[in-house]
Formats: C-alpha cells, structure tokens, sequence
C-alpha cells in the first residue's frame, strides 16, 4: 500500500504538469485500501505546516485563493482531523476551527465500508479518479508551503487557553461595531463607530498602567489578519492604519494574502474587531457611491472602487491616529484630577511602543516599502474622502473618516 501511495506522489507532487497528477491519481484510484493512508498523509503535511508558522486559517485562506471549493472542504475536514490530536491548542484556533467549518470529506477514508454503494456505481472509477486528483492538487500546494514567522506557538504542548469570557470593554466594542454595520444610517454608524474606537484606546491605556503597576510579565505578541483581493493594496493601508492608531505594527505578505500585525494581545483584539468592521461599512459606503455614479452614467467601477478604498484607507489613518491622542489626553488628565500619578502614563506607552516596534523588527529583519500607484479616478477618490470625512469621533470635532 505504501508503495502505491510513494509512486502516486512521487509522479504527481514533484512535477509541475498534468502528466504526473494524472499517473498518480489513477494509481490511486485503482487501490482502494489506500485510501485512509491517503488522508492521514494529508494530515502529517498539515502537522508540518504548524511546526513552520502557518495557521489553519492561512492554510484555508491559501486554497480557497489557489485551488476549488471541493480543495477547501477537503482542507477543512483533514484539519479538524489533525487538530482533534491535540489536548491543547493555540488560543486564536478555536475561532480559526470554527470557521473552517468541516464539510464531508472529498474521499472517504474507507469507500468500500461506508459508501458501499460507489462499488455499484457504473463511475465508479471515474468519481475515484476525480476524488484522487482532488487529493494530489491540494497535497502538491501543501507541500510547498515555507516557513513562515510564527505568529503565535504550534498545537501540543501546555498553551494558555483563552480567558473566560472576554472583559467588558471588548463586549461593548463589539456591540457597538455591530450596530455600525447593521444601521442604514450613516451618521448613526459614524458615531458608533467612533465610540468604539474611542473605547479601545482607553482599555488599551488601561491595560498598560495595569500591567505596569502589576509587574505583570506581558509582552508582545502576533496574528495574521487575511488581506484578501481585490482591492488589496487598499485594504493593507487600512489595516495598516488601524493597527498603528491601536499600538500595533502590520507586515503586509502580499504573496500569500494576509498581514502579519504585531502587538499586545488588548491591542491585537482591537486591531480585528475594527478592522473587519471597516471593511464591512467601508464597502457598503462604496457601493452606495458606486450607485450613484453608475445611475449619472460613469461605468468606470473598478477604476473608482481602486480610488475609493484608497482614499477611505488614507483618511482614516489621520482620524484614528486622533482619536487616540485624544483619549490618551483625557486620560491624562483624568489621573492628574483622581490624584494619580499621571506622569506614569506617557512612559508606560512609549515602553509598550518600544516593545512592540522590538519585537516586529525581530520577526521580520526585512522588510521593504513600496509606492502606492494606479489611483487614476478623481471622483473615487473625492468621494473616498467624503465618506472619511463624515465620521463624528466622539469628542465634538469633525474630520478624517470613519465610515
């Protein structure tokens, strides 16, 4: 068996062509009983994957780009397969597993035993052969992967779990970025989500005098947020910008579509909360705006969405950038009125953003910046800004966007 299974992957893994996926599929097509060493091969490539930095959702995000839906069920089943080996698990999986939600299985481990039937189907061969194809696709990109930074420890071993429950602060953020993106009022979700903002720079300041006062042994750490086409480049600035206003840093990997963002887990939980929720309401504001030029004729979209989002990312790296001086500036003097030592707070920050910028230079020693180009649409980029420049940000000024 385990010979069959060698020649079927040394003709289909180590080419780049058809010919060998097609040899190595009909030698497994035609053996049967291979098929549950078929997947537990499967399984020992994704084991590799974690030891080398990546992460169920980098693994999903990559096929579902690269391949076909039958590729990512099969993903999401040999995932939940492979991970249900651990007695614990990196805290930020949960949620990764939750979202890769498992699909039946592309090819059962045993199809004479539970799909007795395929042995009376006249395709039978021909359904085999597909499945085994489908198999050797996905397994030829996983054996490709390189090491990647870790963001985060591999499965096994004794992790910290996630907390019980979430503290209040991220509740209410959450809360309020929900109704943002829910409302159909623009002015109402400016203004909640410049409240939420608002709300995670004061828990960000919040926990920094804590651990400061505490002693406590924190420091930085990572997550991947996935950057996904099109509009890329945009929507990095983006992230980029609510990552720096939150504390953070972000290492755009455009090859493999996300962004590497470094920080304190209070600022990290804050960094993927608004992000997303700018995105969502970002992308309503735009085709709201889209409507609009479409019905006056224009039929650039592309052109104009490019513009937009870039625009809508710019802006709002201003706004966020002051809103948190702003909330840094009442908390200061907040301590100074309840008698606190408010001369703490400054250099608490400023250490945390030393951390902060130490760490991501030793996860990434290289890394290079690029000009931003191919804005040619005037009107995408007046009413990107527009839209920025509409957001309240909760202390009586307007400017820079919230969408």
């Amino acid at each position: 068996m385990d010979s069959v299974i060698d020649k079927a992957f040394a003709a289909a893994l180590y080419s780049d062509g058809d010919d060998g996926l097609d040899t190595g599929a009909s030698l497994l097509a035609a053996t049967p009983e291979a098929d549950a060493e078929l997947r537990r091969r499967g399984e020992e490539y994704l084991s590799r994957a974690w030891r080398n930095g990546w992460q169920p959702a980098d693994v999903i995000r990559l096929v579902r780009r690269d391949l076909e839906e039958p590729h990512v069920r099969l993903t999401a089943s040999l995932i939940h397969a492979e991970t249900g080996r651990y007695a614990h698990l990196p805290p930020r999986w949960a949620a990764q597993l939750k979202a890769a939600k498992p699909a039946e299985p592309a090819v059962p481990a045993t199809d004479a035993d539970r799909h007795g039937d395929l042995d009376r189907n006249r395709n039978r061969n021909r359904n085999r052969f597909g499945r085994a194809t489908t198999y050797l696709q996905l397994y030829r990109l996983l054996l490709r992967l390189p090491p990647l930074e870790p963001a985060g420890p591999p499965p096994g071993g004794t992790v910290p779990g996630p907390a019980e429950g979430e503290p209040r602060t991220l509740t209410r953020i959450r809360a309020l970025l929900a109704k943002a993106e829910a409302t159909g009022y623009p002015e109402e979700a400016e203004a909640l989500t410049a409240k939420a903002q608002e709300l995670m720079a004061r828990h960000s300041l919040d926990e920094a005098l804590l651990a400061a006062r505490t002693h406590a042994k924190d420091t930085p750490g990572a997550c991947r947020i996935g950057v996904d086409a099109p509009y890329e480049t945009a929507k990095a600035i983006l992230l980029d910008a609510v990552a720096a206003a939150n504390h953070c840093r972000a290492v755009w990997n455009e090859a493999y579509g996300f962004s590497t963002v470094v920080g304190f887990e209070s600022d990290l939980e804050s960094v993927e909360l608004l992000h997303t929720s700018l995105l969502v309401q970002g992308t309503a504001a735009m085709a709201k705006a889209e409507a609009g030029q479409r019905a006056a004729g224009r039929k650039r979209t592309k052109t104009f969405r490019q513009a937009f989002l870039m625009a809508y990312a710019h802006r709002i790296g201003g706004r966020l950038a002051e809103a948190g001086e702003h909330a840094v500036t009442e908390a200061t003097q907040e301590a100074a009125r309840a008698a606190r030592d408010a001369a703490d707070l400054l250099p608490v920050l400023a250490a945390r953003d030393v951390a902060v910028t130490d760490h991501a230079e030793r996860m990434f020693p290289e890394t290079t910046t690029t000009r931003v180009r191919g804005v040619t649409d005037g009107e995408g980029w007046a009413h990107g800004t527009a839209a920025a420049d509409r957001a309240e940000v909760g202390h009586g000024r307007r400017g820079p966007a919230l969408p």
